[in-house]
């Protein structure tokens, strides 16, 4: 939400008279340190921590997983002595201190383990189901961004003051049916739409096939953007109200200055503060929601991967991907803070703007 009560318009500084030339020089002496190395130091700090907790809760959450690992990987014709043999290479027969410490010195030495399944190092498997995660979060969070933006704006200003109130009305109800539509639900919508085809669309594959790889991710991508594309839209419209109704608006449209100037460079950098801080947690939430989207896509990414691993056992793959998807959770919110500081030094959390 924007902090500009006054009639001043932001980026027009009112002329400094002679006699502040000198107090000017004196405040810039006592200027303070830069904003940044706080925030920096927060962040850090803050990373740090994370990284811990998702060390501590990746390895102890393994241990709450029913069934014994040992007794799947032996096979179903496995006597005890096999199962016992199985457990001791894999070294589950250790107390689990001991395992916590082995855990934490391999995550340190840049080895997340190997896994059980696949007698392949933990890292291989995630480098290779990585980009497939990716793609869908960060095409998608550019998308949402593109079309909820402009879209909320447009909106807003259409029913500025009460006009168009068949379109706010119609624009509430149609964001709010499909914002409330659950992700798989909307996919499994858009495989029958579109994959399975009416006779009107085109085809695309229902499922990842490498022959076709980059149409198999448009329905994928399709289906998990328009919930948030509904919810940005929807904040980006009220804080456009928000926004034109500020005295320094006001004192731009008696300027007549041309509406793209006072849309696109005065009112969408104080719509842009909320717009980004809600995007950071919605990629966050992408992330999560590409498990279930990726598993009704069949595309082999770490979503896919850690529901595998879980289904068998799999404890060093599921610690791996809990950490991964974990620390690009935390560092895609670090952006976002970042752009935010970037944009108004104020978010930064210091107690000094600089001017």
């Amino acid at each position: 939400m924007s902090s500009h009560d006054s009639t001043e318009i932001p980026g027009l500084r009112p002329p400094v008279s002679g006699s502040d030339h000198s107090t000017t020089g004196r405040r810039r002496l006592l200027r303070p340190a830069s904003p940044w190395f706080g925030f920096a130091a927060r962040r850090l700090a803050g990373l740090v921590a994370i990284f811990v907790a998702l060390l501590v809760v990746s390895f102890l959450i393994v241990q709450l997983i029913p069934g014994d690992p040992a007794a799947g990987i032996a096979g179903a014709n496995a006597d005890l002595a096999d199962i016992a043999r199985v457990r001791h290479e894999l070294r589950l027969d250790q107390p689990v201190w001991e395992r916590f410490v082995d855990y934490v010195g391999d995550v340190f030495s840049g080895h997340l383990g190997t896994s059980f399944m696949y007698r392949q190092p933990v890292e291989t498997i995630i480098f290779n189901r990585l980009p497939f995660t990716a793609t869908i979060a960060l095409v998608g969070i550019v998308i949402v961004l593109l079309v909820s933006v402009p879209l909320g704006m447009l909106v807003g200003v259409l029913t500025r003051g009460g006009r168009h109130k068949w379109l706010d009305t119609t624009f509430g109800v149609v964001t709010g049916f499909l914002d409330a539509v659950p992700g798989y639900i909307m996919a499994s919508f858009l495989v029958v739409m579109f994959a399975v085809g009416i006779g009107v669309v085109p085809l695309y594959p229902p499922a990842y096939t490498p022959r076709f790889a980059t149409q198999s991710f448009v329905l994928p991508i399709a289906s998990i953007v328009i919930g948030p594309i509904c919810t940005v839209s929807r904040v980006v419209r009220r804080e456009t109200a928000v926004v034109l109704d500020h005295d320094y608006m006001r004192t731009a449209h008696g300027w007549r200055l041309p509406a793209h100037k006072r849309y696109v460079r005065w009112a969408l950098p104080n719509l842009l503060t909320t717009t980004l801080t809600l995007s950071g947690l919605i990629l966050t939430g992408m992330i999560g929601g590409a498990i279930i989207i990726e598993s009704v896509f069949a595309l082999p990414g770490l979503g896919s991967g850690i529901i595998k691993a879980i289904l068998d056992r799999d404890y060093p793959v599921i610690q791996g991907m809990v950490i991964v998807i974990g620390m690009i959770a935390a560092i895609v919110n670090l952006l976002v803070d970042v752009l935010l500081g970037l944009i108004d030094q104020r978010t930064l959390g210091g107690s000094h703007v600089s001017a």
